[in-house]
């Protein structure tokens, strides 16, 4: 490969690299094969909660921060032309003075560490989208992003190897996938959880549980909460009830002879009468 001065690789600018990265495309397209590249608007590399979230714990370690930077640009231009997302492993193609090839290994989350967060969450999360849209009380957002006990990696969970002839164990173009994560996640969320090695439905299905069983059972669950949990309309419960209830009346005709008996009880004082009305007879 050649060398510019100092034995490092010429510099090549954007509109260079972003040539060579649509050569590339077409090439992988003519065999079949489809790349997935990170694509960022503007300056911001990740808007959402899980974009942000990631990208904040990665700079959070001073030992990443250090080096994150250099790959920043990267992640902007476009260099990222392709970047696949596994459990626990990433996958990446990098366009710099050359194509490079990034590998990234992320630790699964410990399974402790995940019974936790479901169990900090259980009663607080209605459903997967709401994990997905980050739409959840801060309190579980501080939880699941807490550093020490929260989803995202630390550094000594993270392993990366380039192909590129940088001696730094994380050079820009690992930095630039790293970012480029951040990215995806804005358009992908799930993918974060795939990464991790977790079930995001586990979190919302806790938190149905702990609605029914603080309820007593399911049919306690307020209507409107069992509308909002499980996205479906429910007929309103009185139309159901009164049936029942008119399925009960008949049992009260059962109760006639009460009627009666309380019928010849308002009669009995006229027997007299008609006693009375016999003994003058019987006289004559």
């Amino acid at each position: 490969m050649y060398r510019g001065y100092g034995g490092f690789p010429p510099y090549v600018s954007q509109a260079e690299r972003k040539r060579r990265a649509e050569k590339h495309r077409s090439g992988q397209a003519k065999k079949g094969i489809v790349l997935r590249p990170v694509r960022i608007e503007g300056r911001t590399i990740a808007r959402s909660f899980w974009g942000r979230s990631w990208c904040e714990n990665l700079e959070s370690y001073a030992d990443l921060a250090n080096r994150l930077a250099r790959g920043r640009t990267y992640a902007r231009n476009g260099s990222v032309i392709h970047l696949a997302v596994e459990r626990g492993r990433l996958s990446a193609q990098v366009v710099g003075s050359a194509l490079y090839r990034v590998e990234v290994t992320v630790s699964p989350l410990a399974r402790k560490k995940w019974d936790a967060l479901v169990a900090r969450s259980a009663g607080e999360i209605a459903s997967v989208v709401e994990v997905l849209q980050g739409k959840l009380p801060k309190t579980v957002l501080d939880a699941l992003a807490d550093r020490a006990s929260g989803l995202f990696p630390s550094p000594k969970e993270i392993a990366y190897d380039c192909s590129c002839p940088d001696v730094a164990g994380l050079c820009k173009h690992i930095a630039a996938v790293l970012y480029g994560v951040g990215a995806r996640l804005d358009g992908e969320p799930e993918t974060f959880f795939v990464l991790r090695g977790v079930d995001v439905a586990e979190l919302a299905s806790a938190g149905a549980r702990n609605l029914a069983g603080h309820a007593g059972s399911p049919s306690a669950i307020a209507h409107d909460e069992l509308s909002g949990l499980f996205g479906i309309e429910l007929d309103a419960a009185p139309a159901s009830a009164k049936p029942a209830v008119l399925e009960k009346k008949p049992r009260a005709k059962s109760g006639v002879p009460t009627a009666k008996r309380a019928a010849l009880r308002k009669q009995t004082p006229r027997v007299p009468p008609r006693r009375a009305r016999r003994s003058p007879s019987k006289r004559s």
